[in-house]
């Protein structure tokens, strides 16, 4: 197949104007002008979008696929209201409501031209949609517990969930699976040593939320922070001081102390309050960053310094976070909204940021981020062919001599036209072809979000639903 359009973004090197890609099977093998690989290639089968760039995927370095069907349920809450409220709504969800909220996500990430994306997640939802969807993904299983003695079972858990997953997805190799190690209000410390001493020196990824809000950094500094979290053990969602606690450090010295950030492959989700000395160890332990401006914004969370964490040397890409908050997976919203605030917060000083490297951190380096820059990230022959084009017949910057600046300035996922991963097309002229049913799959979101809303205000029924699952947990101790 020869891919034709107005302009082709590489993103590692400059872009071509009439412009085209060869796929064959699932790899690209040439990228070049049009007229040339027309030339070269006199039997493919033309595909022109015309007034389009051609990109690669977009890489969501950050997801929750799962919490899709929550959106526009908690607007305007800070940080850890909004966590909370989250968690309240958990139990009015079941197993199958879960995985079609994930599937809801997926079919969104295509068709904004998101082909691979990074999800944090203790049930396997996420992964079944991945998987069916087509896309490609890291899924990283969380670990969490608050109690030192249940540290081993946890770990025990996990693993053995990976290798559930493994097996159900054996017949690709579009998923990669990782630990992730549970936020530092509502785990116990000796999780990411455990997490460190299982690793080692291999490449399996580890992630983790990490310095995302003041809240957490209060509370980990100081003991004093409004921060309610959910305890595995009881139905307050509200948990005391950990004897542990306070360390009067910060959060990144933490959870270092603790070792999970000697693993060869960390990325790190959020890392907005950092200091200068949080940054060096950071990038001293090669650390990616996950960077998510608009659920910081939305939730008041802050700000991360990207442009002192580049300096330093320090790989970041872009992720979309939690579709409860953000309300939508839009990689280029996300990216447009990014590079607005970075440059509000350093006013007068840009220091390199622009539209062109923002495209970047929404592709290639992402990829560097999960250590798949080798296999997608960018239109490079041998590459996997993780492809899609962007309409720019209503970009309010056309005619452009500059398709980055048109497609992060202008476009939304509503621009959108073409996806295809893996070499299978999976969303063509704006439309799903991956054999989901997407109606059926919104219109379940849709009685998923009016139950909720139904649930949460009789408290009779909540607390009727709570304490049936701590019946179920507790039975499940017992056995």
């Amino acid at each position: 197949m020869l891919l034709t359009a107005k302009y082709v973004m590489p993103i590692t090197s400059p872009f071509i104007e009439d412009g085209a890609v060869v796929v064959h099977g699932d790899k690209i093998v040439a990228v070049g002008p049009a007229a040339k690989l027309k030339a070269e290639y006199p039997d493919e089968e033309v595909r022109d979008f015309g007034l389009a760039a051609i990109s690669p995927g977009f890489v969501d370095l950050h997801t929750h696929l799962r919490y899709t069907a929550l959106r526009g349920l908690f607007e305007d809450m800070p940080y850890a209201d909004w966590k909370r409220a989250v968690l309240r709504c958990e139990p009015f969800l079941s197993h199958g409501d879960w995985e079609d909220s994930a599937f809801l996500g997926a079919l969104e990430a295509i068709a904004s031209g998101i082909t691979t994306l990074a999800d944090i997640t203790i049930p396997g939802s996420p992964v079944k949609a991945i998987h069916r969807s087509g896309l490609r993904g890291v899924v990283y299983r969380e670990v969490i517990t608050m109690r030192p003695e249940n540290v081993g079972d946890a770990m025990e858990e996990a693993l053995a969930d990976i290798e559930r997953w493994k097996e159900r997805t054996a017949d690709t190799d579009r998923l990669t699976y990782g630990l992730a190690g549970g936020p530092i209000y509502s785990t116990h410390p000796k999780v990411y040593k455990a997490i460190a001493e299982h690793v080692g020196s291999s490449d399996m990824p580890v992630a983790m939320h990490l310095a995302g809000s003041r809240e957490e950094a209060d509370f980990i500094r100081y003991g004093s922070s409004p921060f309610s979290v959910h305890a595995s053990q009881g139905s307050s969602f509200d948990m005391e001081m950990p004897p542990w606690l306070p360390a009067g450090v910060s959060s990144v010295r933490y959870v270092y102390n603790w070792d999970i950030l000697d693993v060869p492959n960390m990325l790190v989700v959020h890392a907005v309050q950092v200091d200068e000395t949080d940054i060096k160890i950071l990038a001293q332990q090669n650390v990616a960053v996950a960077h998510c401006p608009r659920i910081n914004a939305k939730l008041g969370m802050g700000f991360a310094p990207v442009n002192d964490m580049l300096e330093a040397g320090m790989t970041i890409g872009i992720g979309t976070d939690s579709p409860a908050a953000v309300d939508t997976t839009d990689m280029l919203d996300e990216m447009r909204v990014g590079l607005m605030i970075n440059r509000a917060v350093n006013a007068g000083r840009h220091r390199g940021m622009t539209g062109e490297k923002m495209l970047r951190m929404g592709t290639i380096d992402a990829a560097k981020a999960l250590r798949m820059d080798h296999l997608i990230g960018s239109l490079e022959p041998g590459k996997k062919a993780d492809i899609i084009a962007v309409d720019l017949h209503n970009s309010h910057q056309n005619p452009t001599s500059d398709p980055a600046s048109a497609v992060i300035y202008t476009a939304n996922q509503d621009n959108v036209m073409w996806t295809m991963v893996d070499g299978r097309v999976l969303y063509d002229n704006f439309v799903h072809v991956s054999g989901l049913q997407r109606d059926k799959i919104v219109d379940t979101a849709r009685e998923i979000r009016s139950r909720i809303r139904h649930g949460m205000n009789d408290e009779t029924l909540y607390r009727q639903i709570l304490k049936r699952l701590e019946e179920d947990a507790s039975d499940r101790l017992k056995r």
